[in-house]
């Protein structure tokens, strides 16, 4: 009987953990998370709205104090990883996202943890920051990026599939968060994908993709679709 195996990776070296202090953009600058330095502005921010603490394991809070308390508590940390997202325009921070399930040896690293304010969200210096959280990875060395979120959110869902990630399935009761259920919607690009995400991100954030007034002249989603191993049934 014929065996079946993989194929060989050629040429394969272990990754670097992630360790850069900050990555900068045209739009966005991601600084290592300093709870002294980023609570004053990113609780700020937040306060605008509770939801966007709904599919996350932790939050709200309901003061700077308790924002910094859980900040404290994983800033130093180097799995997840955070990063503080600031928007270049306006100066400020304005959320957060982290690198996690950091596994070098295998090549594997996930992008979540990803908290925007809602004057950050839509904007094009929250996709740049993970645009630029995904080249580090892939220019490190990884094979593989992973996105999950909880099925229910449909939101993180379309972000997942507009910059690119394809749908692998959903892992029915996976969690239990705040009490309640959550099946996982899993999402990954690998290195083989990254040389044409790679450009459909720089057409996007050209500055001639923007009319004057901000306005998008191609989507993302439309840059990225051709790229898409397989697309979430969800979004249909």
């Amino acid at each position: 009987m014929e065996r079946r195996q993989g194929d060989p990776v050629e040429g394969w070296r272990v990754p670097p953990r992630p360790g850069p202090e900050t990555m900068e953009g045209a739009w966005a600058r991601l600084e290592r998370l300093d709870p002294a330095r980023h609570a004053p502005e990113i609780h700020a921010a937040n306060r605008e709205s509770d939801r966007i603490w709904d599919w996350l394991p932790y939050g709200p809070f309901d003061d700077e104090a308790g924002w910094r308390a859980w900040a404290d508590s994983v800033a130093g940390g180097e799995d997840p990883f955070f990063y503080a997202i600031r928007d270049r325009q306006t100066g400020r921070a304005g959320g957060v996202a982290s690198f996690l399930r950091i596994v070098p040896d295998h090549g594997t690293i996930e992008i979540g943890h990803i908290n925007l304010s809602p004057a950050l969200q839509q904007t094009r210096a929250a996709t740049e920051a993970l645009c630029l959280m995904m080249r580090w990875a892939f220019e490190a060395g990884y094979r593989r990026i992973e996105w999950k979120c909880d099925a229910l959110n449909l939101p993180s869902r379309r972000a997942a599939q507009r910059l690119g990630l394809s749908y692998e399935g959903t892992f029915r009761q996976h969690l239990i968060v705040k009490g309640r259920n959550r099946d996982t919607a899993w999402f990954a690009a690998t290195d083989r994908d990254w040389p044409g995400l790679r450009s459909a991100f720089e057409a996007w954030l050209a500055p001639a993709n923007f009319d004057a007034d901000g306005r998008q002249r191609q989507a993302l989603s439309t840059l990225t679709a051709p790229l898409l191993v397989a697309r979430d049934p969800a979004l249909s």
